[in-house]
C-alpha cells in the first residue's frame, strides 16, 4: 500500500494541486474546441475520443503524478494498469467528459479529476471552460462554484426537476412519475450530477455501466453541497474496485434522495 497520512491538509493540498492540473488540461481540450478534432472510435465503435482527450489527459498525467508519485492513476484515456489497486490513494480522471457535446461543439462538458483514498472521494473537481464554471470540494470543506459555497435545492412543494432519458421516465414507478418534471438532455454525466449540488435541478437516474471516471469528483462535489449519490440498495458508492462500471445509481438532496431510489428500482434489469 501507498503511505498517504490522511489529513484536512493533505486533502485540501491535493485539491489545489488537482485544480491547478484541470484547469491546464480544461484550457489545452478548449484550444481543439470548434476546431474539427481527429475523432477516433472505441469500445466496438460506440465511443467516440478526441485528441483532445488525449492531449488533456497526457497533461493531467504528467502534473498529478510528477507531484503525487506514490499515487495510483485511473483515466478513461489511460489504459487500466492493476498496480492502482495497491495504491490507498489513486488519481480517477475523465480528460473531457461529456466527448460527444465537445466533438459537437456543445458547452456541456467538463474537465473532471477527483482524488480516491480508500475507495472514498476525498478531494474532486470539475471545469467547465467553454461554461467558464469551475465546481470544487474536499471532504473537510463547503463545494464551491466559481469559489462560492453552493448547496442542493430546499424541497419544496413544486414538483420535482429530474434529469432523466426519455426512455426512462416510464420506467419509474406511476405515482412517482406524476410528480416530477424530466428535464432535457445534459450531455455531461459529471455536470449533471454538479447541477443538482447547486440547486439548479433535484436529482438525477443513472443508468448502469457508469464508469468511477464520470463519478468520484462529482460524487464529493455534491455529497459536500447536501445532496448523495447512491446505488438502489441505497448505499454510497465505492471506487478503484477491479471492476469500476456501477450498477444503476441515483442522485439528489438527501432528503428527496430516498423516494427516487424507490421509485427507480424498476430500472435495474434496463
Amino acid at each position: 500500500m501507498n503511505a498517504v497520512r490522511p489529513s484536512p491538509e493533505q486533502w485540501s493540498s491535493d485539491l489545489e494541486l488537482i485544480t491547478m492540473a484541470a484547469k491546464a488540461a480544461g484550457e489545452k481540450a478548449l484550444s481543439y474546441f470548434r476546431k474539427d478534432p481527429d475523432v477516433q472510435w472505441k469500445n466496438g465503435g460506440r465511443s467516440p475520443v478526441s485528441e483532445a482527450d488525449f492531449a488533456a489527459n497526457d497533461i493531467l498525467k504528467e502534473k498529478l503524478l510528477a507531484a503525487r508519485p506514490n499515487y495510483g492513476w485511473l483515466s478513461e484515456e489511460t489504459d487500466d494498469d492493476e498496480a492502482r489497486l495497491g495504491c490507498d490513494t489513486v488519481f480517477v480522471v475523465d480528460p473531457i467528459d461529456g466527448t460527444r457535446a465537445f466533438i459537437a461543439g456543445k458547452d456541456v462538458w467538463c474537465v473532471s479529476v477527483a482524488v480516491v483514498h480508500l475507495g472514498r472521494p476525498v478531494a474532486g473537481v470539475l471545469f467547465a471552460p467553454a461554461l467558464g464554471e469551475l465546481f470544487q470540494a474536499s471532504v473537510t470543506g463547503d463545494a464551491l462554484k466559481n469559489g462560492a459555497p453552493i448547496n442542493v435545492k430546499p424541497m419544496g412543494a413544486e414538483n420535482l426537476r429530474i434529469a432523466l432519458a426519455e426512455e426512462t421516465v416510464g420506467l419509474l414507478e406511476p405515482g412517482y412519475r406524476a410528480s416530477v418534471s424530466r428535464i432535457p438532455h445534459v450531455p455531461s454525466l459529471a455536470y449533471r450530477i454538479a447541477m443538482i449540488a447547486d440547486g439548479r435541478i433535484d436529482g438525477t437516474v443513472v443508468k448502469k455501466n457508469s464508469h468511477d471516471w464520470d463519478l468520484a469528483a462529482a460524487d464529493l462535489i455534491l455529497e459536500r453541497a447536501g445532496g448523495a449519490l447512491f446505488n438502489l440498495d441505497g448505499q454510497p458508492l465505492s471506487y478503484n474496485r477491479p471492476n469500476v462500471r456501477h450498477t444503476v445509481l441515483c442522485a439528489a438532496a438527501k432528503p428527496a434522495l430516498p423516494a427516487l431510489i424507490a421509485a427507480s428500482q424498476g430500472l435495474e434489469g434496463h
